[in-house]
């Protein structure tokens, strides 16, 4: 199955919802990116497409990106510099494993919904919404086919 034909309409719209939600209360933005195949380690690839989405630049390092590859069943989540500095080094690893609970009952659209909102309670500790925030990212959801 293609990257984005992986999900339905409502699940897309509940993932987006799920980002839009969680970026509610804090200065930090999520991303979820799907591909179809994953030619490499997924947290490489993952460094690769937070790259590509410019998600490092945004102004307080705050960004986490959940990476999945459909075909290679594949995921990692990533977080920026800032982020990063702010939670528990086992943090992600627990993100990864509730998720992974979803994942194994093929419910990949709630799995990610719940990484995203973790990630966003975090986020929102330690990055609070501030008046002049803007949202930085789109809350899209990015898809590449190969």
């Amino acid at each position: 199955m293609s990257a984005k034909t992986f999900f339905t309409e409502s699940q897309r719209n509940a993932i987006q919802q799920a980002i839009a939600d969680a970026e509610l209360n804090t200065s930090g933005e999520i991303r979820v990116h799907v591909d179809t195949n994953c030619p490499n380690d997924a947290m490489e690839q993952a460094v690769a497409v937070f790259e590509s989405l410019k998600m490092h630049e945004t102004a307080l390092r705050n960004g986490v990106l959940f990476y999945l590859a459909t075909a290679d069943k594949k995921f990692a989540i990533l977080g920026d510099q800032g982020i990063n500095e702010a939670v528990p080094a086992d943090f992600w690893d627990s993100i990864r494993d509730a998720m992974t609970v979803h994942f194994k009952q093929h419910d990949f659209a709630q799995g990610l919904c719940e990484g995203i909102a973790r990630a966003g309670e975090k986020l929102k500790a330690h990055f609070p919404f501030h008046e002049a925030d803007t949202n930085e990212l789109s809350n899209d959801i990015s898809f590449r086919e190969d």
